[in-house]
């Protein structure tokens, strides 16, 4: 069983930046890719960005690249998702999720486990 526990989110002006964290328990952490995904109310789940077990690959959205960041941290058994010029359509529910098997994949469908998630909310 794996639990992962994200935290970081709130309410940020446009333009304006925040770290998501995801705290991941199990020993193996860097054998998994982590993925985060994020939902909007009334719309489908979307991919944000994906990395590696050993943080080699990473793979982001279109909408988010060169704005946001994907890292981790083996040590600590967490993933981290940098958000920068953050946009009004970037308000979301922002959810890590892990991938046991098989490296970072932008199909939800792929990942084993899944946080609660954290609200992320841009406005003035």
């Amino acid at each position: 069983q794996v639990q992962l526990v994200e935290s970081g989110g709130g309410l940020v002006l446009p333009g304006g930046s925040l770290r998501l964290s995801c705290a991941t328990s199990g020993r193996t952490f860097s054998t998994f890719a982590m993925g985060w995904f994020r939902q909007a109310p009334g719309k489908e789940r979307e991919f944000v960005a994906a990395i590696s077990g050993l943080g080699v690959n990473t793979y982001y959205a279109d909408s988010v690249k060169g704005r946001f960041t994907i890292s981790r941290d083996n040590a600590k058994n967490t993933v981290y998702l940098e958000m920068n010029s953050l946009k009004p359509e970037d308000t979301a529910t922002y959810y890590c999720a892990a991938r046991l098997r098989g490296g970072a994949a932008t199909m939800s469908l792929s990942y084993d486990y899944w946080g609660q998630g954290t609200q992320v909310t841009v406005s003035s």
